[in-house]
């Protein structure tokens, strides 16, 4: 199973004469990162309710919302007048200095901060009981939407790693022709350089033995290859949290493609390996979208 970072779930309920709404979404983070934001009065309670979020929803940065109405249209609303008295003389200060037409300053005055304000009431321990009913609800609903897109990510994801695979299988036919044409250069340039004078045919045979061999990519096909099985094999595994792990992985196949591209020594290869590290860019953009 594969999580998307990103989701969006809700929940709604009525008790006491009040409607409650949560919205929780979910974007990318490297953590747990919660912001929370209510009307109601939670308290301590908030951080319950936080723990609660971080626990079901797992790793990303979200933000819930919680939405507080009364159904009988009761809620307790008044103005903070002292605030508004401070508010209208740095007003009408300002307006007489700056010589500025002061026009309907009631609906000025109401539009500023903390000067219409909604009576914030404790909530009862059956409405906290309700409240992390909903959030559990909307957890259910938020992993729901992030196991579908999830889903079409892990899809992505497994193509683009089978697609390395293939290019490094189209590799082999290069490699003789690869070898062939390093023998051939070093030859070309030791007549050209040295035309006139007598080269030791064992010692030239035993440095292009050498030579070739650092060439080798064998080891790093074997590596790169076991790492692209272990890729998909943990992308198909059971574990909910698997980001950091496909990211570690994915490391190590670049790894392996910087140094085959390094040794390749022939133009076709350098194109196979430029479309591995295209492959290895876009899932590496895709594991930063997973949990």
């Amino acid at each position: 199973m594969v999580y998307s970072m990103t989701g969006f779930g809700d929940a709604s309920a009525e008790i006491n004469g009040k409607s409650y709404t949560i919205e929780i979404k979910s974007l990318n983070g490297k953590n747990s990162d919660i912001r929370f934001r209510s009307a109601t009065n939670l308290k301590e309670r908030e951080i319950q309710l936080r723990k609660q979020v971080s626990k079901l929803a797992m790793r990303g940065k979200f933000d819930i919302n919680l939405i507080v109405t009364s159904t009988k249209g009761e809620d307790s609303i008044s103005l903070n007048k002292n605030l508004m008295d401070r508010y209208y003389k740095d007003l009408m200060a300002f307006s007489s200095e700056r010589d500025i037409q002061q026009g309907d300053i009631l609906q000025s005055l109401i539009r500023l901060p903390n000067v219409v304000q909604v009576s914030e009431n404790d909530i009862t321990d059956e409405e906290w009981t309700l409240i992390q009913e909903m959030v559990g609800k909307a957890v259910t609903k938020l992993n729901k939407f992030r196991a579908t897109e999830g889903l079409s990510i892990k899809e992505d994801m497994l193509a683009r790693a089978q697609c390395i695979v293939d290019a490094l299988e189209s590799v082999k036919p290069y490699e003789e022709e690869r070898i062939d044409n390093v023998k051939e250069r070093i030859r070309k340039n030791l007549s050209q350089q040295f035309a006139d004078e007598k080269v030791d045919k064992n010692r030239f045979e035993q440095e292009i033995i050498y030579y070739i061999e650092k060439l080798d990519i064998n080891e790093e096909k074997v590596r790169l290859t076991q790492h692209c099985k272990f890729f998909q094999e943990a992308l198909r595994s059971d574990d909910i949290e698997k980001g950091r792990k496909l990211s570690f992985i994915s490391q190590e196949m670049g790894r392996e493609i910087n140094t085959l591209g390094s040794k390749a020594q022939h133009s076709d290869i350098q194109q196979l390996v430029v479309k591995m590290k295209d492959e290895l860019e876009k899932i590496k953009e895709q594991v930063l979208n997973i949990v």
